[in-house]
C-alpha cells in the first residue's frame, strides 16, 4: 500500500536519511527511536504535509505530492494525528468532528459523532470550543477527528502521552476492532517502546543513520540487537555472568543459582509488583511478580 523508498529531510543537517520500509493493507506498526530522531518528521512526510528533501513515497504505486506541489496538502486516504493537534480552535468539540464528515447523510453524521464523542469521552464537552480544552482533551478531539475520515492508513505520534490508561485501553481497543473489521493500517510512534506493547505486531528502529531494524514486536522486545534498542522498548536488565554481557527482561528469570541477588525494595503498581535488587558485583536488577520478592537471594535467566 504504502512504500517509502530513500526518504531523507536536510535542515540545516539531515534529520532523516536512508529511511526504507513498506506498510501493508492491516499492519500495524510501531516506530520507535530516541527523543529527536525525526520520528514525527517521518510521519509528516508519509501524510503528505512535509516534502522529503530525497526520496519518493507512494500510495498504491502513486507518488505522495507534499505542500510544495499540492496546493491543499496531506491524503485522502491518511490521517495523522500529531502534537500540534490540527484542530480548529474556535469551532466547537462537536463541530471539529462533524465538519470531517460533511458528506454523509444528517443521520449518519449524528451517529458517528456520538460514537466518537462516547470512545474519546468528549461528550460532556461538545459545545466547548476547542482552544479552551486541556491538552488531553485536545489530542483525544484530534483523535476523534482523524477517526471521522474514515482512512486506509492512520499514523499516531505518541497518542497517549496525555492519556490515563483506562481510556487508553479503551481507545487501543476500538483501534483494532477498526483495524479486524475494515483492515486500517496503524502506525504508531513513541518514544517509549512500553506504550506499543500489545498493540503492534512490527517494529521499526529508527536511528540517526536511518532504519536500525524491522522485526516482529516479540523478536524486537525479547532479543534486542543493542542496550539502546532494549531501552526503547522497556525496563531491561544488564548483568555480566562469567565475562558475558546478558541482557534480559524483568520477567525473564526462574529459580536458580547462576545470579546472587541482594533484595533492596519493591514497588506495588497494582497490577504488578517490580522488585529491585543488587548483584554482588552492584548491578542494578530489576524482577516483575504478583507477590514481593524480600526473600530472594538468587535467580538464573530463563531468556524467551
Amino acid at each position: 500500500m504504502i512504500q517509502l523508498e530513500n526518504i531523507g529531510l536536510k535542515r540545516d543537517q539531515w534529520v532523516l536519511r536512508n529511511i526504507s520500509f513498506s506498510i501493508s493493507q492491516g499492519d500495524l506498526i510501531g516506530i520507535i527511536g530516541s527523543s529527536g530522531i525525526g520520528k514525527t518528521t517521518l510521519l509528516k512526510i508519509i501524510s503528505g504535509l512535509l516534502d522529503a528533501s530525497e526520496g519518493t513515497v507512494f500510495f498504491d504505486k502513486e507518488r505522495i505530492l507534499g505542500p510544495s506541489i499540492k496546493l491543499i496538502p496531506g491524503h485522502k486516504d491518511i490521517q495523522l494525528v500529531h502534537q500540534d493537534f490540527g484542530l480548529d480552535p474556535y469551532h466547537t468539540v462537536e463541530e471539529n468532528v462533524r465538519e470531517k464528515i460533511l458528506n454523509l447523510h444528517k443521520e449518519d453524521q449524528v451517529q458517528l459523532v456520538e460514537e466518537l464523542l462516547g470512545l474519546v469521552e468528549l461528550n460532556h464537552l461538545r459545545d466547548r470550543k476547542a482552544l479552551v480544552l486541556s491538552g488531553g482533551e485536545q489530542q483525544r478531539l484530534a483523535l476523534a477527528r482523524a477517526l471521522a475520515c474514515e482512512p486506509r492508513v492512520l499514523l499516531l505520534d505518541e497518542p497517549f502521552v496525555h492519556i490515563d490508561q483506562r481510556l487508553r485501553l479503551k481507545i487501543s481497543n476500538y483501534l483494532l476492532k477498526l483495524n479486524e473489521i475494515r483492515g486500517t493500517s496503524i502506525v504508531l510512534v513513541s518514544h517509549d517502546g512500553s506504550e506499543i506493547m500489545g498493540f503492534v505486531k512490527r517494529v521499526i528502529h529508527l536511528d540517526a543513520k536511518g532504519v536500525k531494524r524491522i522485526d516482529s514486536l516479540n523478536n524486537v522486545f525479547y532479543h534486542p540487537n543493542t542496550i539502546e534498542q532494549a531501552q526503547l522498548m522497556g525496563v531491561i536488565n544488564q548483568v555480566n555472568i562469567n565475562g558475558e554481557v546478558i541482557l534480559f527482561r524483568p520477567l525473564e528469570y526462574k529459580d536458580g543459582k547462576s545470579l546472587l541477588l541482594n533484595y533492596v525494595r519493591s514497588i506495588d503498581t497494582g497490577f504488578i509488583i517490580f522488585n529491585y535488587f543488587k548483584t554482588r558485583k552492584g548491578e542494578d536488577v530489576v524482577l516483575t511478580s504478583d507477590k514481593i520478592l524480600s526473600r530472594l537471594t538468587s535467580i538464573s535467566i530463563a531468556k524467551k
